[in-house]
């Protein structure tokens, strides 16, 4: 039996309970958001004041309603898209473990999980493609040769670093009621199912570690080790991007990316937003210290 295989098997009773409340959730992404016409990006909040990148920089007090508005905007385009690049890798992964013969037991949620996040990007992509545009992602992929347990070790610890930090903002700005409505359900709808992503996630990656580790060779974990620090601070990367810079108006997007990212209360927003999954990741032994290129 594969490590994979056997971390699920004690995942089992949780990827039963959440496939039941995957198929009472279930949305049909095409019928259930009324989209407007058009939008008003200097009227309305998009992106909550204070997840906007350049909250906390001495950019923003000199911006007036309107240019704070417009960058809200862009910013949640940009975060949309994100979250869109994202979903692509994920969505490989989870369609290259699909009926996977160690892993057939699982088959049914590994589906849920699968067209869920397909309509996360219906969510996304159509807000992007209606009224901004899909920004490109700054992330270059890389093709590595790894033993099975390590990518799936590897695969699934991602995906849980991804999900916990968006889901973070999610779930702020589901709440926010500044927000426009349109950009309140795509937060909120998204929040609904990560939070059933993120229980199987967050349990499967301890349950990983705990049934693979052992037999790793110490330059392996190390490795391990500094693939997520590396994966986590590329992912935060992306939410200081050149091109949404440049769509909200300003000069020299690229040098206002690098202000913003070494600004302190940049600094601090990434390390308060990160905090659960690395305390997921340290209470399970997977790491060991903060990823302080991140910080």
């Amino acid at each position: 039996m594969s490590a994979l295989a056997t971390a699920l098997a004690e995942v089992a009773p949780t990827a039963e309970r959440l496939s039941r409340l995957s198929e009472r959730a279930f949305q049909n992404p095409y019928t259930t958001v009324d989209w407007p016409s058009t939008v008003e990006p200097e009227a309305d909040w998009f992106t909550s004041p204070e997840y906007v990148s350049l909250y906390g920089t001495d950019v923003w007090p000199g911006l007036d309603e309107k240019a704070r508005k417009r960058l809200a905007f862009h910013e949640a385009a940009g975060f949309y898209s994100l979250n869109i690049h994202g979903e692509k890798s994920l969505m490989q992964g989870l369609a290259a473990r699909l009926y996977r013969s160690d892993l057939a037991a699982f088959t049914g949620y590994l589906h849920h999980f699968l067209d869920e996040e397909n309509k996360h990007s219906v969510y996304f992509g159509g807000f992007c493609t209606r009224y901004a545009r899909v920004h490109r992602t700054r992330q270059l992929p890389f093709a590595t040769e790894r033993p099975r347990d390590v990518d799936d070790f590897l695969f699934f610890a991602k995906t849980m670093i991804f999900e916990e930090i968006v889901d973070h903002c999610n779930r702020i700005q589901a709440r926010d009621r500044r927000l426009h409505p349109l950009a309140r359900f795509i937060n909120d709808s998204h929040h609904r199912d990560e939070a059933r992503h993120l229980a199987f996630g967050r349990q499967l990656t301890a349950a990983l570690w705990a049934a693979a580790a052992p037999g790793w060779e110490p330059a392996v974990i190390d490795e391990i080790r500094a693939d997520l620090h590396r994966f986590l601070a590329a992912s935060w990367r992306d939410y200081y991007h050149p091109d949404v810079y440049a769509d909200a108006g300003f000069a020299e997007p690229w040098e206002l990316a690098d202000l913003a990212w070494c600004t302190p209360a940049q600094r601090e927003h990434r390390r308060r937003v990160s905090a659960k999954c690395l305390r997921v990741l340290t209470a399970a032994g997977v790491l060991t210290e903060e990823p302080s290129d991140a910080f």
